[in-house]
């Protein structure tokens, strides 16, 4: 399952942050400019880490949206489905019900 909901949330979940990008752009040369190699190499392992928990939580947020959702959509099921279709014609055909 969580291969299927790693490729559920590749295909839905297309969001942009064009300016933090720009941000993380200019810290990052930043920081290339102002640290020794050493403590570079730390940095980058501490945002590795960070991405990868970031990754992890944004997964998890996702599949637990997704299984609300199919929650919501069995129960709502179990009480009978909507049809818009069915609304109207049951309006139509008895449109003095309707009044009360």
């Amino acid at each position: 399952m969580y291969d299927y909901m790693k490729a559920l949330q590749k295909r839905f979940d297309h969001q942009s942050h064009p300016e933090l990008d720009t941000q993380i752009e200019r810290a990052h040369e930043e920081l290339r400019r102002d640290m020794d190699a050493a403590g570079r190499k730390k940095l980058l392992r501490l945002l590795d880490a960070q991405n990868t928990l970031l990754v992890e939580a944004k997964l998890m947020s996702f599949t637990a949206g997704f299984k609300l959702a199919w929650g919501m959509a069995k129960e709502l099921e179990a009480d009978g489905l909507y049809s818009f279709e069915r609304e109207e014609e049951e309006r139509i055909c008895h449109p003095a019900e309707q009044e009360d």
